[in-house]
Formats: structure tokens, C-alpha cells, sequence
């Protein structure tokens, strides 16, 4: 049985139709965190928007300028501020003459918690922020933005980033980082959060999509089921860590060993920032209290 994402081998650097008037232009930023490298979408003829230009590289932007070609482009639209995202929007803004659409900056759209834990600089995170990101238009949840041809819906989907945007094109899906087909997402604070996270996933699986454009690998064909299993994937975490704390009070990084034994020890201080997130969670439900400030290197038990 075929699996789309591990046959999913793009060439770099080339435009490759996926349906009419949406091409894909694969960045070369290959890395366990990235998988082939992040997608920057065309969407439109003649009249373009480019969705998440991607990581400030040189050879990228020129592959882009190529598959533009004569066309105009009337906007370029960020799902959030990572370093893979969103760092060439504005070399592409000033070559193409277009404006850069965004929910924020960087340390936009955070929760009251997590921006209490940014302040408290006890967290850490920061993973790959590109701090200097500002937008010139900010867009709102609900706000349109609009070519020839073409219209997204900027749907404000926080969870893996505080200023994460989806953008809705008729019945498809353009969902950033916040679902992939091939791994689960990064949810890291306070930069991520995972209440807001899973309340992202419940509102995209109210709608009935037809395809998910992620940020990185293969087009998600049936959405409903693979948000119906980051859903379940990440409960099924939740009560490997309750599980993991009746030995007794832990870190993050004591119950990341525990959990994630199957995971290479190159991506464990990841799955650290994910159990981080998860007793965050818990700690907001009242199922689980940090012993001591609350902080990345904190034990937590049991309430």
C-alpha cells in the first residue's frame, strides 16, 4: 500500500502543479524537524498569493522569482513566525512589490498563560522564532484576502504558535504547521500550547475539508481522520504522563525518557517540550501542580 508522505520526494527548487492555479515550490531545508524541507505554495494565475515563503535562502527565493515569472503577486501570506516559514517574506516583498499578511508578529496571538510564562523567562522555547518577523497587514480571524480568481479565509489556529494562521481556499485547507501527514506537531511554550492546540484541531475537524496543504510533506487527502488521530494521539500522551506520574513526582525530561523510549536521542529534548506542554495542560485542568515556580525544569505531581 502506497503511503504519500514517505514517497513524497519533491524536487527542490521546482514548481509542481497540485490542482489548478495551486503550485508547490519545495525549500532545500531538509532536517528531522522539517522533513523534505517546507512548502511554499502559488496560488492563482497571473494574480498570485504565496503562501509561506519560506526560510531566507538565497537559492529559494530565486526558484520562486523563476516560477512567479512574468505573473504579479498581490500578496504573501505567513502561517506564523518560524524560521522556516516566514524569514523570506520580506526579500520576496521587496523584489515582487507585494504586501506581507500575518496574524502578528512573532509573540502575537499567546494565551494569558503562556504569556505569563514568557514573562516569567522561566520556560525557555524559543525554538526556531524568527524574532524579527512583523508583518505590514495584519490579518484577524475571519478576515479575507482576495486575487483574480481566488480567495483564502484566514482561520486563526493557535497551538503550535501563538500567531499560527490556516487559510481556507473554498474547501481545501492551507494548515501550516499545525497538521502534518507525516509526524505529530511541535508544541513547545510558550511559544506552543497544547489547550490551544487541541482546540484548533476540534475547530478544523467541525468543518468537512477536502484536502490539508501542510507546511511540510505530501497533501492530507481525508482531514476528518487525520485530525480525528492527532486528536487521539495526543489524549493517549496525556495519559501516558498521568500514568507515568503515579511512581511519583518528575521533569519533563524524566517523563520524556519514560514515554517516548522507541524516539532517537537527537529528537528527545522535542518530546521533552511536548510532555512540557501536556503538564501545562494538566496543570490548567487541576489534574497535575509543579512543585516549585512553574518552569521547564520543574517536577510535577500528581493532584
Amino acid at each position: 500500500m502506497q503511503d504519500p508522505q514517505r514517497d513524497f520526494h519533491p524536487i527542490p527548487g521546482h514548481a509542481e502543479t497540485l490542482a489548478p492555479g495551486l503550485r508547490r515550490v519545495l525549500a532545500p531545508n531538509p532536517s528531522p524537524m522539517t522533513f523534505r524541507g517546507t512548502n511554499t505554495y502559488l496560488l492563482g494565475d497571473g494574480d498570485l498569493a504565496v503562501i509561506d515563503p519560506g526560510p531566507e535562502k538565497a537559492e529559494h527565493l530565486n526558484a520562486l522569482l523563476q516560477a512567479i515569472g512574468a505573473d504579479r503577486v498581490s500578496a504573501i501570506l505567513v502561517t506564523h513566525a518560524h524560521v522556516d516559514h516566514s524569514p523570506l517574506a520580506r526579500a520576496l516583498s521587496e523584489r515582487v512589490d507585494a504586501p506581507v499578511y500575518a496574524f502578528s508578529d512573532a509573540f502575537g496571538g499567546r494565551s494569558a498563560v503562556m504569556q505569563q510564562l514568557a514573562a516569567s523567562g522561566l520556560m525557555g522555547g524559543g525554538e526556531g522564532v524568527d524574532a524579527a518577523f512583523m508583518p505590514d497587514i495584519r490579518l484577524a480571524d475571519g478576515d479575507t484576502v482576495s486575487g483574480t480568481g481566488w480567495s483564502l479565509r484566514a482561520i486563526h489556529t493557535p497551538g503550535h504558535f501563538g500567531n499560527h494562521l490556516s487559510f481556507a481556499w473554498n474547501d481545501a485547507l492551507f494548515c501550516g504547521d499545525l497538521v502534518m501527514g507525516w509526524a505529530s506537531s511541535l508544541v513547545s511554550p510558550p511559544d506552543g500550547d497544547l489547550t490551544d492546540f487541541m482546540a484548533s484541531c476540534a475547530r478544523l475537524r467541525s468543518t468537512e475539508w477536502s484536502v490539508l496543504h501542510s507546511g511540510h510533506g505530501a497533501p492530507i487527502p481525508n482531514p476528518a481522520a487525520r485530525l480525528d488521530w492527532l486528536i487521539t494521539h495526543r489524549l493517549s500522551r496525556e495519559a501516558a504522563v498521568l500514568d507515568a506520574l503515579q511512581s511519583g513526582p518528575a521533569t519533563s525530561a524524566t517523563l520524556a525518557a519514560r514515554i517516548y523510549t522507541d524516539t532517537p536521542p537527537a529528537l528527545l529534548p522535542a518530546a521533552t517540550r511536548n510532555v512540557l506542554a501536556h503538564l501545562i495542560d494538566l496543570n490548567g485542568k487541576i489534574r497535575v501542580a509543579p512543585m516549585g515556580p512553574l518552569g521547564a525544569d520543574v517536577q510535577f505531581a500528581l493532584t
